[in-house]
C-alpha cells in the first residue's frame, strides 16, 4: 500500500495549552466553578447569583494556573504557600483543582499539576500538599499516581449530603 493510499490517522487530542491567569479569566473561571460544582470535593455551598466574583485577595490570578483547549478554558489549578510562617515556606498547597467535565480524561489535571511542580519549584518550594475529600476516589487515585501519599486523616471533618467525610491530607516532595 503507498503513502497515498494509506487510511487517515486518527489526529492525537489536543494538548491543553497551561497559562497563568489573567483578569480577563474571571467570568470563565467563574463559569467553570459552576459547572464543576459537587459534594465530591467542595465543602462549601453551591455557588449562587450572582455570579460573579472567581478573584478575590486571597485569590489572585497570580495564584492560578489555567488550562485551555481550543481556546477556552477548561481546568485551573490555585497553589498558594499553606500559611506565612517563614518555617513554612519551603511548602506550596493546591488549594483548588478543576477540570470541566467534557475535558476529563485528556491529561488536563495532570498537566495542571507538571505545571505546579515547576512553579512550586520555581518559588523554592521543596514540598508540595493538598487535602481531598475521602469520597473523591477519582482525585486520590490520580494524586497517588503522582507520588503524593496519605499523611494523615481527618475522619468525618465535613459533614456534606447528611453524611461525614473524611478530610484526606496529602503531600509528596519537589524533586531539582
Amino acid at each position: 500500500m503507498s503513502e497515498s493510499s494509506a487510511p487517515p490517522q486518527p489526529s492525537a487530542p489536543p494538548v491543553p495549552l497551561i497559562r497563568r491567569a489573567v483578569l480577563d479569566d474571571e467570568h470563565a473561571l467563574v463559569a467553570l466553578e459552576r459547572r464543576t460544582w459537587s459534594t465530591l470535593h467542595s465543602v462549601q455551598p453551591a455557588p449562587e447569583p450572582p455570579y460573579d466574583a472567581f478573584f478575590t485577595h486571597r485569590n489572585r490570578p497570580v495564584h492560578v494556573t489555567v488550562a485551555e483547549l481550543e481556546g477556552r478554558p477548561v481546568g485551573y489549578l490555585r497553589l498558594v504557600p499553606p500559611t506565612q510562617l517563614a518555617s513554612n515556606a519551603h511548602v506550596r498547597q493546591i488549594q483548588g483543582l478543576a477540570v470541566a467535565p467534557e475535558a476529563r480524561g485528556r491529561g488536563v489535571a495532570r498537566a495542571l499539576l507538571n505545571a505546579a511542580y515547576e512553579e512550586a519549584q520555581r518559588q523554592g518550594a521543596s514540598r508540595i500538599t493538598l487535602r481531598v475529600l475521602g469520597h473523591n476516589l477519582p482525585a486520590r487515585r490520580l494524586y497517588e499516581s503522582e507520588g503524593f501519599v496519605v499523611e494523615g486523616v481527618l475522619p468525618g471533618e465535613f459533614l456534606l449530603d447528611g453524611g461525614y467525610v473524611d478530610d484526606v491530607l496529602m503531600g509528596r516532595a519537589l524533586t531539582g
